[in-house]
């Protein structure tokens, strides 16, 4: 049912209207949008984003929705370093007014039950899990979930870090900052030591983190079934 959910949600399309753009933090950006009253999703989803004010090569690219459905707007939030792809300069020359174009949202990347979770960021993979953290804490449900989210940042940069902590202190959602990867596995077998099996298992992050902390899990035979698992690529 998800497969075909996701076909008939990748051909709806949205103009989306900039509302503001800001810096999250050195080279990290958030977009945000106005949002059409009948569009939905859920929390960790990605759209598929275009620039539809100036031609350029590679137009389209997929971008986690950093905000929930409860919220007013459509947030991406993405790094963006010295020398950014020609997407990402097409980005940061959108003014208040000015569209892109998006598909969907489509994706499994979500929560679906309330077994123990653990959310796996690393880096900006972190904007799904600010949408999910975010529904969570609006719809009063942070209380009666068990979720820990590890939140890697070798850059130190932390996007989001004060909102987080304050959707810490209205939920029960336990959030750890971390700055190496030494940590982070430490925090995952502390993890898997307690609730094994009976946890859910969501990583996002760029390809080789995804990849290394799935292998990790697997070899301390944690179900396939029970990791969730979404790969950012740079562009």
């Amino acid at each position: 049912m998800g497969f075909f959910n996701d076909i008939f949600s990748i051909f709806k399309k949205s103009e989306l209207e900039l509302l503001e753009s800001y810096k999250e933090s050195a080279d990290v950006y958030t977009f945000s949008f106005k949002k059409d009253k009948d569009l939905t999703w859920n929390a960790g989803q990605h759209g598929l984003f275009t620039i539809t004010h100036k031609k350029i090569k590679d137009s389209i690219r997929p971008f986690s929705v950093a905000s929930s459905s409860n919220e007013d707007v459509i947030k991406i939030t993405t790094r963006i370093g010295e020398n950014p792809s020609e997407f990402k300069k097409a980005l940061l020359e959108l003014k208040s007014g000015m569209k892109v174009s998006m598909s969907g949202p489509v994706g499994s990347f979500y929560l679906k039950d309330n077994s123990p979770t653990l959310l796996i960021a690393g880096g900006i993979g972190i904007t799904p899990f600010r949408a999910m953290v975010k529904q969570l804490e609006t719809e009063g449900n942070g209380k009666n979930n068990k979720i820990t989210l590890l939140y890697l940042d070798s850059k130190k940069s932390f996007a989001f870090k004060e909102e987080l902590d304050q959707i810490a202190k209205n939920t029960s959602i336990d959030i750890s900052y971390l700055e190496s990867r030494d940590e982070l596995y430490k925090s995952i077998e502390n993890f898997i030591s307690t609730h094994k099996n009976n946890g859910k298992y969501y990583i996002a992050g760029s390809k080789s983190m995804v990849d290394s902390i799935s292998g990790h899990l697997t070899n301390n035979h944690i179900s396939k079934k029970n990791i969730k698992k979404h790969n950012f690529r740079g562009i």
